[in-house]
């Protein structure tokens, strides 16, 4: 059970410590720092060593240091455009050092005069005769001032208002209140043990201040005991709070539908293509789910071009012989068209619907009437599913595409409407929508296991029969005119092309205004060849059009926008060019290079960079020329970029983790499940009090 005079302590209110009043309380929001528990675990990202001096003629580049030393000289020195810069020669008898400060006032000239003697801290750099410091940390100080840290000093994650000292004595405060014994281990004495953890206190105490002759090296890496059990235990939080989600979920009652193998057959059979044996095997899959009184949760993870679309088709063909109804989510109009177009194909347009932000008045109010009436069984759409208005009659099955495109909010929002009361279960019977989420940006497993562990994990791993890898080659814009030449060969032989014009400055209208000096440029320069443009600002109807008119071979060359990433699916387009391609993430560069390759002509993509790249720049090109398999590049995605920014969680809460590292941490993760099982089959009672500490309200997203 719970401890109730514990509880009370850990979640005191932070204005309960000295110092913290209402407005710096609301300042300690934007860090999750509600109470007194979260404290503690607003844990160091670094640490620094100031329990010694360094003496100046000792000094290596790159060292964090503390030195002590007597002002010689100071004077301005001015470059060009009127900066300026404060330069003080600071020495001790072994040697001198510069202390460079950019911003300064008078006052702090003034204080920093011949004579004084400071004490600094800061990196050690190579200036242009000797060392130097840049805006060092410094205190005035006495001849024999002997006051030095006696602990390494931790370096918190801060905020505008919160500085280093106020984190600093917050945690002091805290600190003492757990030493007399107030705080519980909710983790399992026998799971301690078999890592050789220690308890909860004693591996705080080391995190936040830990012994002054600790491995600063190894503290900085995460690799101490104290942190290595911290880490366990955030892993653990974020497991257990999934495991919740799913555990409620399935407790709740699905639609349970059986496919026959003849009705299996039948749709195979009237497909223009042979299923691969990996979509296959994602079928059965689905199948074995959705023949259950439990909801189905699964991600389809496929590579581009793999053939997720038609694994959805299958599932929807399933359903659809029952008359109940399928939500098909899409991110973008021209995927949520693409969708319509091909389910109208497999099934027939009596059965389909589109709904997106472009229906308007009259024809929206009859779309509405289909699907609260269930006259339609596919409904494909934007984020117009969620509006409130929109109101299903059965809806069974929920597939969302390119999920991390989506916000939390929203996915939950479609969910919810499969809850309602649809009509069909019966007197007192509540059914809630299979779930199928599919992807093609693909997630490192090890990512989808820690993200997703409320979700069942399918791969299609395995492209269709006689598509050839792309070439991908990396070339400067000094060779546009090459590139051009390029494509009006391609043309020349019936083939198509893409030109993507990448953002501008972080602005739409820029970028759009960019797409077009393009298009105008190319179509002067390349004659024969049919040139078209879609960009976001153009109105849904003529991007379709435009898309239409690509497809149908009328264009040879489309100028786009990012807006083609997902969506377009032109078998005889061969060639990709992609402008400015240093200032795209990875996943977005190979979302973009697998609009081509989709017939079985050899590919290529051209990546074009504005010199000189930088480092960054010349890792994400060199991983894309290397490989097109699209979990090596999302692997490498996620070290360049964190897991953040891979699931599109940034702005959620959700995979912001305050110690763990996924990519660091990945070798824990089966020792996490293992533990994660125990508790919930041995120790049920520690769950909620662990997943709370950790994930305090972050956890409010866990049921999508």
């Amino acid at each position: 059970m719970e401890n109730k005079s514990t509880d009370s302590f850990e979640y005191e209110s932070v204005q309960s410590l000295k110092g913290v009043g209402p407005a710096v309380a609301e300042k300690l929001k934007r860090l999750e720092i509600y109470n007194v528990q979260d404290v503690l675990f607003h844990l160091p990202m670094r640490y620094e060593d100031r329990t010694k001096l360094t003496a100046l003629g000792s000094l290596q580049i790159g060292q964090q240091v503390l030195v002590e030393g007597v002002i010689d000289h100071s004077e301005i020195k001015f470059a060009g455009r009127g900066r300026r810069s404060l330069l003080c020669y600071l020495s001790d008898d072994t040697g001198a050092i510069v202390l460079r400060f950019f911003h300064f006032n008078k006052a702090q000239q003034s204080n920093l005069s011949i004579g004084q003697r400071l004490r600094c801290f800061a990196e050690v750099r190579r200036g242009a005769n000797r060392f130097e410091m840049i805006h060092p940390e410094y205190k005035v100080i006495q001849q024999h001032d002997t006051d030095i840290e006696q602990s390494l000093t931790p370096v918190y994650p801060k905020t505008e208002g919160v500085h280093q000292t106020m984190l600093k004595k917050i945690s002091d405060q805290v600190l003492a209140k757990i030493n007399q014994g107030c705080l519980i281990d909710w983790l399992p004495e026998q799971v301690r043990q078999k890592h050789q953890f220690p308890d909860l206190m004693a591996a705080l105490s080391d995190v936040h201040r830990p012994d002054k002759n600790a491995d600063v090296i190894a503290l900085n890496e995460c690799k101490t005991k104290a942190q290595q059990r911290l880490l366990f235990e955030e892993l653990l939080a974020h497991q257990l709070s999934l495991l919740q989600a799913r555990h409620k979920i399935k407790k709740t009652r699905a639609k349970k539908i059986s496919v026959s193998r003849t009705e299996y057959a039948k749709f195979t059979s009237g497909l223009s293509f042979e299923l691969t044996q990996a979509q296959q095997k994602v079928i059965a899959e689905i199948y074995s789910d959705i023949n259950n009184e439990h909801p189905m949760l699964r991600l389809v993870q496929g590579d581009v071009g793999s053939g997720k679309t038609v694994v959805a088709a299958a599932a929807a063909m399933a359903v659809i012989k029952t008359g109940h109804q399928i939500a098909i989510m899409a991110p973008t109009e021209i995927l949520a068209e693409q969708h319509f177009v091909n389910f109208s194909q497999w099934f027939g347009e009596d059965i389909c619907l589109s709904l997106t932000g472009k229906d308007k008045g009259k024809n929206r109010q009859q779309k509405l009437e289909k699907i609260s009436t269930a006259e339609r069984q596919i409904i494909i759409g934007t984020h117009a599913l969620f509006q409130e208005h929109v109101k299903f009659k059965q809806l069974i099955l929920l597939v969302v595409d390119e999920q991390h495109r989506f916000g939390v909010h929203q996915r939950l929002a479609l969910f919810e409407k499969g809850q309602a009361d649809n009509g069909s279960a019966g007197a007192g019977k509540h059914f809630i929508p299979h779930q199928l989420i599919m992807t093609a940006t693909p997630i490192p497993r090890s990512l989808a296991m820690t993200a997703y562990a409320d979700l069942d994990y399918s791969v299609i791993d395995e492209l269709p029969k006689g598509r050839k890898p792309v070439t991908t080659v990396v070339v400067s814009t000094a060779r546009r005119e090459e590139v051009i030449q390029r494509i009006e060969k391609s043309c020349e032989k019936g083939e198509q092309a893409y030109w993507v014009c990448t953002l501008v400055e972080e602005s739409d209208v820029l970028q759009c205004q960019a797409a077009e000096v393009t298009a105008q440029q190319l179509t002067e320069e390349l004659v024969n060849v049919r040139v078209g443009l879609v960009h976001g600002r153009m109105k849904q109807q003529d991007k379709l059009l435009i898309v239409e008119r690509f497809k149908n071979k009328e264009i040879d060359l489309l100028i786009a926008t990012t807006v083609i990433e997902v969506g377009v699916d032109v078998p005889n387009a061969s060639l990709m060019v992609i402008e400015n391609a240093e200032r795209l993430g990875l996943a977005q560069l190979h979302q973009l290079r697998g609009r081509v390759g989709r017939g079985d002509k050899q590919s290529a993509c051209v990546l074009m960079y504005q010199a000189p790249l930088s480092e960054a720049g010349k890792q994400r090109m060199s991983i894309l020329r290397e490989t097109n398999d699209g979990f090596k590049v999302a692997q490498k995605d996620l070290e360049l970029r964190g897991p953040g920014e891979v699931l599109g969680t940034k702005q959620t809460g959700l995979m912001q983790m305050r110690i763990a590292d996924i990519v660091r941490d990945e070798y824990w993760f089966s020792d996490v499940k293992a533990a994660a099982q125990h508790i919930i089959t041995r120790h049920p009672q520690s769950v909620k009090p662990i997943v709370r500490r950790w994930l305090g309200k972050a956890d409010r997203f866990v049921n999508v």
